[in-house]
């Protein structure tokens, strides 16, 4: 029987700290990843991906910007990551097509726009704390706040940044159709950035708002919904780490959803990084009794085959 595998990409599969973004260092990186991603598909597997847009997503937002300076009308964020999911799931679905063909493997890739639906009386919503797009001054932050009611913080040091809250997702839109396309031996690309924020109205109508969705959560919503057989969660390091970056740092090779719970309310996890990815592999772990896995992009063959990474078990 054909393994499913929900496989969330991390930012380094598209693109690396200090380029600049261009279309050709996104494709370069993704021709990599996808090569990773052929030689699962070459031994039978069927793989649905997902992946972030953060950065994207910012530079969407600050196009924007400039573009409202000779009158073009800004769209919200709910329309913005709509369309960092058509732009990011093109360069994926292209590259990964590519790579397809020169294994000779006939097989249709396609990207899906999904929507994610969250709850309107989700916490996050009182207290938004996601930064987004640029940063700003805090003259230039007030008098942006003034205009538009949008809420703005200083981050870091950094300047000023716009944040939004960020729902845990409530269940996928479209994971039934993703799942029928797998079933017929299609790649599919979906839920990208998260997925697009929606909450559901009278008559069970959907309404885009302004919010931005953890990505690995996202993932992990889907791959519960689509019963998948294992979730792969992909980041710049091997492992997870107990301590990390102090003397007592240790990898963890293979956890229980126990222990991962424990280590979870000792602080282990940074909550802006490894703290979500490892919450997503529990909650799917749990929901499914199935395994998840972290680990590097480069050891994605061998999370699968080899034990690599650190894999999250019941």
């Amino acid at each position: 029987m054909q393994e499913t595998l929900v496989v969330a990409l991390g930012g380094n599969a598209i693109l690396r700290p200090g380029q600049r973004g261009t279309a050709e260092e996104q494709r370069d990186n993704l021709r990599q990843t996808g090569r990773q991603l052929v030689r699962l598909i070459q031994r039978g597997h069927r793989v649905v991906v997902t992946h972030g847009n953060g950065p994207q997503v910012g530079a969407i937002l600050l196009q924007q910007e400039a573009g409202q300076a000779r009158g073009v009308a800004a769209m919200p964020l709910d329309v913005c990551g709509a369309q960092s999911q058509g732009l990011l799931g093109y360069l994926v679905q292209q590259t990964l097509y590519n790579e397809l063909v020169r294994a000779n493997i006939e097989k249709s890739v396609v990207t899906l726009v999904t929507q994610t639906v969250v709850d309107p009386g989700d916490p996050a919503f009182s207290r938004p704390t996601k930064p987004i797009g640029p940063f700003y001054t805090e003259d230039e932050a007030r008098a942006l706040a003034q205009r538009t009611g949008h809420v703005y913080v200083e981050d870091a040091g950094r300047g000023w940044r716009r944040v939004v809250p960020s729902p845990d997702p409530v269940a996928i839109v479209e994971a039934q159709t993703i799942r029928d396309l797998v079933e017929a031996g299609v790649v599919v690309i979906a839920v990208g950035g998260g997925g697009i924020p929606v909450v559901r109205e009278a008559g069970y109508s959907l309404t885009g708002v302004e919010a931005v969705i953890d990505k690995d959560l996202a993932a992990s919503r889907l791959a519960v919904q689509m019963q998948a057989d294992r979730l792969l969660v992909l980041t710049d390091v091997p492992w997870v780490y107990l301590g990390y970056r102090t003397p007592r740092q240790r990898p963890l090779t293979r956890v229980t959803v126990a222990e991962a719970r424990r280590y979870m309310e000792a602080g282990e996890f940074a909550p802006g990084s490894m703290g979500p990815k490892v919450r997503a592999c529990v909650e799917f772990v749990e929901r499914t009794g199935r395994p998840a896995v972290i680990t590097a992009l480069e050891r994605l063959e061998g999370a699968v085959y080899g034990g690599e990474g650190t894999t999250f078990v019941p």
